[in-house]
């Protein structure tokens, strides 16, 4: 598709929704970007994101950037860098805002049905931005690591699919994807909810996020557990997985065990050990030397290019 063709399609995703603003669009260095795209409303809250997509005509994979913050804080903005710089590499990359956790309510599973809803919108519209519909991998960190591999195994699980917004235009879209990137994320609940008495028992983000204490209801915690839904019918989805080595806030044990629990189940699986970097490395200036995501930029690569 032609680029004037593809901008004139990605105006037209203002009008998605009959309030939605028209997207601001910008082009630099071969990347034509575009803010504010509405994707979906939920509940009567629009879910808005940034797309940056290579400014050549094609077909192209696409990562779906989901940021962390505890499920009650965090903005896109993680993504101001990875988003140009992946886009210069050849990739679509679409950065989601999602519903946070306000003060008393929790927030499970409304969040993983706005990440779907990135799928489904991204899925469906594929065509305006060049995007190659078979080839969607998602990326997240810490919370949004949680949700990036709930989803990516659990995307089309009965657990989740039509059990809401059933509405969306793109609701029978499938939310499957081939590949995962997951850095320094939450896979067991009950091992995060264990790990948070402890370390901070005045603000445990798991037992907030999902309403309840795992002696009130284990199994919102088994449904919300990535760890869950590595089973033989998800084995064909590829995972790069990363932790610093001094991370105080999740327990690289969790990295460690998913990744045995993916193994096991035969899935391509992949970690990076980031030498000295604590939580939240993954928004560092990627061409900065010696930045935690300079070390990771290139294994990210390769592992997209071998895996989408």
């Amino acid at each position: 598709m032609h680029l004037a063709t593809r901008r004139a399609a990605l105006a037209g995703f203002g009008a998605f929704a009959a309030t939605a603003a028209m997207p601001a669009r910008a082009q630099t260095s071969n990347v034509v970007s575009s803010r504010d795209i509405e994707y979906g409303k939920h509940d009567g809250v629009s879910l808005t994101g940034d797309l940056w997509q290579p400014a050549a005509p094609g077909k192209y994979p696409v990562v779906i950037g989901i940021h962390g913050g505890g499920w009650q804080r965090g903005s896109r903005t993680t993504w101001q860098y990875w988003g140009p710089w992946l886009a210069r590499r050849g990739y679509v990359f679409f950065a989601a805002s999602y519903r946070l956790m306000p003060p008393g309510k929790k927030m499970f599973p409304e969040s993983v049905h706005d990440v779907r809803a990135a799928i489904q919108f991204i899925r469906s519209r594929g065509e305006a931005l060049g995007v190659d519909p078979d080839r969607v991998a998602l990326m997240g960190d810490s919370a949004g690591a949680h949700l990036v591999a709930l989803v990516g195994l659990a995307g089309d699980h009965p657990t989740f699919r039509g059990a809401a917004y059933m509405d969306d235009s793109y609701a029978g879209v499938s939310a499957k994807v081939k590949a995962v990137i997951s850095n320094y994320g939450i896979f067991d609940m009950v091992q995060q909810w264990n790990h948070d008495v402890l370390s901070r028992p005045r603000d445990n983000i798991v037992e907030k996020y999902l309403g309840a204490a795992p002696m009130d209801n284990r199994k919102l915690y088994f449904d919300a557990s990535p760890m869950s839904y590595v089973t033989k019918d998800n084995s064909s989805v590829a995972f790069l997985l990363s932790h610093g080595t001094e991370d105080d806030i999740v327990d690289r044990a969790q990295s460690d065990a998913f990744l045995l629990a993916l193994k096991q189940n035969l899935n391509p699986a992949f970690h990076f050990v980031n030498p000295g970097a604590a939580h939240g490395w993954n928004s560092e200036p990627i061409d900065e030397p010696g930045s935690y995501t300079n070390a990771f930029a290139p294994r990210v690569l390769r592992f997209l290019a071998e895996r989408l």
